[in-house]
């Protein structure tokens, strides 16, 4: 039985996120198997790839400074996503991805429960919202 995704869903990825551009390729596939076993624990059982536009926010969290480009983080964590939770990248429509290092960590208005637990957790970690909306927040 095929069950389609109710939107939105958010997980947590423990870890430093791989950049795309890491020079070892079997650091990339692992990273990207780790968010996808992360998004695996949020999806309802025999799901199907959505066909829905996609926004995705990526909100990371180091222990330290970060040393490279926020927006480096992003490519693979979509393409871990693809053809899992959705068909294809193109579906993704809008994309929001933030840092948060220590001390730059600003008040959160009504986190949720998953936000909530990932501002609490043990960091390095990445949080993840994928909605179907990508208007969501916009008016």
């Amino acid at each position: 039985m095929s069950v389609e995704i109710t939107f939105p869903i958010e997980f947590i990825v423990q870890g430093t996120p791989v950049s795309l551009q890491v020079k070892r390729p079997e650091s990339r596939a692992a990273w990207k198997a780790r968010v996808r076993q992360a998004s695996a624990l949020v999806l309802p059982e025999g799901h199907f790839s959505s066909e829905r536009s996609i926004s995705v926010t990526l909100f990371y969290f180091p222990v330290a400074e970060m040393p490279g480009d926020v927006d480096n983080i992003v490519k693979p964590v979509l393409d871990a996503l693809s053809k899992h939770v959705y068909n294809d990248d193109r579906q993704v429509e809008r994309v929001w991805v933030q840092k948060f290092e220590p001390g730059k960590v600003f008040e959160f208005d009504g986190p949720s429960e998953t936000l909530s637990e990932a501002l609490a957790g043990e960091k390095p970690l990445l949080f993840v919202r994928l909605g179907d909306d990508p208007s969501e927040g916009l008016t």
